[in-house]
C-alpha cells in the first residue's frame, strides 16, 4: 500500500494549476492581443496598453483589501469568487465595442485576479506546511512560469478564431477548471483534523537549520512589520521589478515584431519568458534557504539587468536567447523570495495583509510600465533605448535589495541568517 498523499500537496497542485491558467490568459499572453485590437480598432499602443496597467491600478487597490480578506474569510473562498468574476470579465471582454467597454472588461478581471494571485495562493501554503514551506512555496509560484505553456496555444486561437470568440472560449474554460479546482481548497489544516505538513496533532514549532529558533507563528505584530526598513525596502524593490517586468510582458511581441521577427516567433518568446522563469524560482529559492536572502535578491536582479541589456539588441537571435536566460530566471527568483522573505520574518499571522501590501506595491509599477512603453512606442515609432534604461532601473534595485536588513539583536538580521527555515 501507498502512503496517503498528505492533503496539503493536492492545495498546492490546484493553486498551481489555476496560476497556470490565469497567469497565461490574465497576464502573459495579452500581448498576442495588442495588435489585432489595434487593427480593428485604430486605437494607439499607448490605449490599448493603458488597459493593462488599469489592470495593474486596480489590483494596487484591491491587493491590501485582498490580504484583509483572506486573513479573515479564507483563502477558499476568495479564490471561488475569483475564478467566477474572471470567466465573466472575459465574457463582457468579448463584446467590447468601445474603449470606455474594453478598460470596463479588465477592471472586472482585476477583480477576479484579486481573488487568484499569489498573495491568496501562498497564504494558504503558508498555513499549510510549515517544515516543507519553501518546497511548496517554489511549486505554487511556478505555475505562473509554467503558464508560457499555454501563451502559443493563445497566439493560435486568437489568430484562428479572432480575439471575440478566443475571449468567449477563455472564460468558459475558466469555469470549467477553475470551480472544481476552487473546491479542492481548504483555508487550513485544521480544518480536516490535520496540523501543518501532515502532522496528527499541532506540535511546537521547528527550529530552524543550525540551530536557530523559528519564527513564531503568532509573527511580527502588523503594525511594527509596516514600519521596519526590510519591508519597506522591500515594497520598492517589488514596484521596480514589476515596472519592468509587466513593460516587457506586455511589450515583447510588438517589440519583436518591430524588429522583424515573425509573429509566430515572438509568440514563442513570449511563452518562454514566463517558462524560463520556473529554473529561477526553484533555484534562487534554495540559494535563499542557504544564504543571505538580500544577496539572492541583488543577484537575481543582477539576471534580470543583463537580460534587458540584451532584449535591446534583439534583432537576431541570439541575443533573444540570451535575454531568455538571464532575465526569466531573474524575475523568477524574486517572485519566490518575497513571499519567503515576508513569511520567514513576519511569520503568518499577518501574511496576507503584508504580501498584499507588497503586491500592491508592485501592482502600482505595473501600471507605469505597459504605459511608458505604450508612449515610447508612440511617440518615437519604436523602443529606442527604452530597455536600457529599464536595465538601468533594474541595478537599482538590485542595489537597494542590499538594504533589506535589520538587526534584531546582537548578530545578524532575522531575514538574513543563513540556514533559516522558510
Amino acid at each position: 500500500m501507498f502512503p496517503a498523499i498528505f492533503y496539503g500537496w493536492r492545495i498546492v497542485a490546484a493553486c498551481f494549476l489555476i496560476s497556470v491558467y490565469v497567469g497565461c490568459f490574465g497576464f502573459f499572453g495579452f500581448t498576442a492581443m495588442i495588435d489585432p485590437i489595434v487593427r480593428e480598432f485604430g486605437w494607439s499602443y499607448t490605449e490599448v496598453s493603458f488597459a493593462s496597467s488599469l489592470r495593474g491600478l486596480e489590483m494596487g487597490i484591491l491587493a491590501p483589501i485582498v490580504g484583509v480578506l483572506v486573513d479573515r474569510f479564507g483563502p477558499r473562498r476568495l479564490i471561488l469568487a475569483g475564478v467566477v468574476t474572471i470567466g465573466a470579465g472575459f465574457m463582457l471582454l468579448s463584446l467590447a465595442q468601445s474603449l470606455l467597454a474594453f478598460y470596463a472588461a479588465f477592471i472586472l478581471l482585476a477583480f477576479g485576479a484579486g481573488g487568484c494571485t499569489s498573495v491568496v495562493t501562498l497564504a494558504v501554503v503558508a498555513r499549510w506546511f510549515r517544515r516543507n514551506l519553501g518546497k511548496a512555496m517554489g511549486i505554487t509560484v511556478s505555475g505562473f512560469g509554467a503558464s508560457g505553456l499555454l501563451v502559443p496555444a493563445m497566439v493560435w486561437l486568437i489568430d484562428s478564431c479572432g480575439w471575440r470568440s478566443a475571449m468567449i472560449l477563455q472564460g468558459a474554460g475558466m469555469w470549467v477548471l477553475g470551480i472544481p479546482l476552487a473546491l479542492v481548497i481548504r483555508d487550513r489544516p485544521e480544518d480536516v483534523g490535520l496540523a501543518p505538513d501532515g502532522a496528527p496533532r499541532p506540535g511546537p514549532p521547528a527550529a530552524a537549520a543550525g540551530g536557530a529558533p523559528a519564527v513564531p507563528e503568532a509573527g511580527v505584530p502588523f503594525r511594527d512589520a509596516l514600519k521596519s526598513p526590510p519591508f519597506l525596502w522591500l515594497n520598492l524593490v517589488e514596484a521596480i521589478r514589476f515596472t519592468v517586468l509587466t513593460a516587457v510582458v506586455v511589450h515583447v511581441m510588438p517589440y519583436l515584431a518591430a524588429q522583424g521577427i515573425a509573429r509566430e516567433t515572438a509568440g514563442l518568446v513570449a511563452a518562454a519568458i514566463p517558462l524560463f522563469s520556473i529554473p529561477g524560482r526553484f533555484g534562487f529559492g534554495w540559494l535563499g534557504d542557504v544564504t543571505e536572502k538580500r544577496y539572492v535578491m541583488a543577484a537575481a536582479f543582477f539576471c534580470m539587468a543583463a537580460g534587458l541589456v540584451a532584449f535591446h539588441f534583439a534583432a537576431a537571435l541570439w541575443p533573444i536567447a540570451l535575454f531568455l536566460l538571464f532575465f526569466s530566471p531573474g524575475f523568477g527568483g524574486n517572485m519566490v523570495m518575497r513571499g519567503a522573505v515576508v513569511r520567514e520574518y513576519f511569520g503568518v499571522h499577518s501574511f496576507g495583509k503584508l504580501m498584499g501590501i507588497t503586491l500592491g506595491a508592485a501592482s502600482l509599477g505595473g501600471v507605469i510600465g505597459p504605459t511608458a512603453a505604450g508612449w515610447v512606442y508612440d511617440t518615437t515609432g519604436g523602443y529606442g533605448p527604452f530597455w536600457i534604461a529599464c536595465a538601468g532601473l533594474t541595478v537599482l534595485s538590485m542595489l537597494l535589495s542590499l538594504k533589506i536588513r535589520r538587526e534584531d539583536g546582537p548578530g545578524q538580521s532575522a531575514i538574513d541568517r543563513p540556514g533559516r527555515s522558510l
